[in-house]
């Protein structure tokens, strides 16, 4: 039996890195932080909240996809593992800081 890889969990946090309150996104899973970028190591699949690391996942850089747009690229400050995450800078309610976004793909950060 196939397991199903994306389970939507789209419920509103408060980010654990900068502490600002960020609302659910309305159409998919958000996972990370709109204002810093910075998400915490919840998942196994996306949206699932099976892991048990609970680390926090510090963007390192962005990489860009003709169809899925930036690509951010986490780690693990707990284990090391790495995590790809889409943005989203097109969200009608908070977006992701686009200049952020822009600094990871430059490698500033």
């Amino acid at each position: 039996m196939e397991q199903k890889r994306f389970t939507k969990n789209d419920s509103g946090f408060v980010c654990a890195h900068c502490g600002k309150k960020v609302e659910p996104l309305g159409y998919t899973s958000r996972n990370h932080c709109p204002f810093c970028l910075w998400s915490l190591h919840l998942d196994i699949n996306p949206g699932d909240r099976a892991s048990d690391c609970g680390g926090q996942l510090r963007p390192i850089k962005v990489e860009t996809d003709p169809k899925k747009g930036f690509i951010i690229v986490h780690k693990c400050e707990k284990c090391g593992e790495i995590r790809r995450n889409r943005a989203a800078t097109d969200a009608k309610i908070q977006p992701d800081d686009i200049d952020l976004i822009i600094k990871l793909t430059a490698a500033e950060i």
